[in-house]
């Protein structure tokens, strides 16, 4: 759990989001979201594709999956569900949060 003021963190967030040379798991970024139902957590992987293998329109996809279970190539990760914002911002305003 983090110690973190709320707009600490998402200014975190959105740093980290936006700066994947910060990514520990590069070209992956862990993401979580309490689950809509409101049971559990959802779990996400952001994918700096443009650095990855030079594709854009991805920086602010949260594909479904956690590090553990990552596809073994990238055209399978662009297969799973995913959740498609405008921006960093979205994201956060969505409930998702470095994990």
């Amino acid at each position: 759990m983090s110690t973190l003021s709320p707009a600490l963190r998402r200014l975190r967030d959105l740093v980290l989001f936006r700066t994947p040379t910060l990514w520990r798991y590069w070209p992956y970024l862990p993401v979580v979201r309490p689950h809509p139902s409101g049971e559990g957590q959802e779990l996400g992987v952001l994918y700096d594709a443009r650095r990855a293998s030079g594709r854009y329109g991805f920086s602010a996809a949260v594909f479904l999956t956690n590090v553990f279970q990552l596809p073994p190539s990238e055209e399978a990760l662009f297969a799973l569900p995913r959740h498609v914002y405008d921006t960093a911002e979205e994201m956060i305003d969505a409930g998702w949060t470095a994990d």
